[in-house]
C-alpha cells in the first residue's frame, strides 16, 4: 500500500459531519449543510483531530480535490508563515507536514511547478531551514523562492482602497496562475491574531507603512488585491499568548484542527471563534467584511465538519 492509499484509509473510515460538539468554538457556526450537499458547493470545511497532512487530505476531498483549484501544467505559489527561526513545535510558523501534502496535492494536480516562499522577520535563510518548511517543501518535489530582497517585489494599485491604494508585491504572487494562502492561527500583539489576510502581509515588501497607516485598514484593503484561490488556515499547534514568535512552547496548545475556505472572511472568522475570539473584536474583519471582500455570516453558509 502505497502512502497516500494508507492516508485516505485511515482517515476515512472516522469521518463524521455535523457534529457541532465535536468543534469546542465551531459549535458557533450553526447549522449549515452536511451529505446532501453536493461536492464542491461548501463554503468552509473545518476538519479536527488528525495530524496536519492527514487533515488536509480528507478536508480538500470535500471540496473536490486539489484538482479543482490545480489545473495540468499550471505554476501554484503557496505562501505559508514562515516568519520566525523556530521549531514547528513553537507554533510561530505554518506546518511543514501540511506544506509538503499541499506541494504533493498540487503535482498529483499536474502543475509544472509549485514555489514556496515568504518575506520573513528573521534570518530567512534560518527560518526557512529551521521551520521545517525548506525540507518538506524540496522533499515533495517542490522548490523555495527567497523574498528577502527589494528587488522581488514590484509596485501594484489596489483598486478600491481606503489607505493603501499601492504596494510592492513579490513577483512569484503576480506571475502565478493559482495562489495558496496557508497561514498558521495565532496571537498577534498588532492585528489581535495572525490568520488569512493578515498572511498577506508576507508577500509584500513595504509592510511597515502598513503599521504607520492604519494596520487593521491596510490588511483589509490588501485582501482585495490578489484573492487567494484557496486558504488553509493551520491551527494544530496555536499560539495563545506572546505572538507573532512567541517565547516559549508554553505559548502553545495542540488544538490538531484546520479550516479550508476559498473566502478569507469567511475563514477567518471561523478562525477567531476556534481561537476563542470574537470576530467583532478583530477590526480587520469587520472592515473587509464592510468592503465586500468576502462573506462573514457564518450561519448563512455551508460548513462542512469533519471529525478524525
Amino acid at each position: 500500500m502505497d502512502r497516500r492509499s494508507f492516508i485516505l484509509r485511515a482517515a476515512g473510515a472516522t469521518v463524521l459531519a455535523g457534529t457541532s460538539s465535536a468543534f469546542g468554538n465551531l459549535r458557533l457556526f450553526g447549522e449549515g449543510m452536511w451529505e446532501s450537499t453536493p461536492t464542491n458547493a461548501f463554503d468552509l470545511v473545518a476538519v479536527k483531530g488528525g495530524e496536519p497532512d492527514v487533515m488536509f487530505v480528507k478536508g480538500i476531498e470535500a471540496l473536490g480535490g486539489m484538482k479543482a483549484f490545480v489545473k495540468k501544467g499550471q505554476k501554484v505559489v503557496v505562501k505559508p508563515n514562515i516568519g520566525w527561526d523556530v521549531s514547528p513545535e513553537r507554533g510561530g510558523n505554518t506546518n511543514p507536514k501540511l506544506i509538503a501534502e499541499i506541494t504533493r496535492q498540487c503535482f498529483d494536480a499536474g502543475a509544472k511547478e509549485v514555489v514556496v516562499f515568504d518575506n520573513t522577520c528573521d534570518n530567512w535563510q534560518r527560518s526557512y531551514k529551521n521551520s521545517g518548511i525548506s525540507s518538506a517543501v524540496t522533499g515533495a518535489g517542490g522548490k523555495m523562492a527567497p523574498g528577502n530582497t527589494e528587488g522581488y517585489f514590484h509596485d501594484v494599485t489596489i483598486a478600491g482602497a481606503k489607505n493603501l491604494t499601492k504596494a510592492k508585491v513579490h513577483e512569484l504572487i503576480i506571475e502565478s496562475d493559482v495562489f495558496i494562502n496557508v497561514p498558521i492561527l495565532k496571537n498577534h500583539e498588532s492585528a489581535k491574531l495572525t490568520m488569512s489576510m493578515k498572511n498577506m502581509m508576507g508577500v509584500v515588501w513595504d509592510r511597515r507603512a502598513w503599521h504607520a497607516n492604519d494596520l487593521h485598514q491596510c490588511i483589509a484593503d490588501f485582501a482585495a488585491y490578489r484573492k487567494p484561490d484557496l486558504n488553509v488556515l493551520d491551527a494544530y499547534y496555536v499560539m495563545k499568548r506572546n505572538g507573532p514568535r512567541g517565547v516559549s512552547e508554553e505559548d502553545i496548545i495542540t488544538m490538531k484542527s484546520q479550516l479550508i475556505s476559498t473566502d478569507m472572511v469567511t475563514i477567518d472568522v471561523a478562525g477567531a471563534k476556534l481561537f476563542g475570539a470574537d470576530p467583532a473584536d478583530i477590526r480587520y474583519i469587520q472592515i473587509a467584511a464592510a468592503q465586500k471582500v468576502g462573506r462573514a455570516n457564518l450561519d448563512q453558509l455551508n460548513i462542512k465538519r469533519i471529525s478524525l
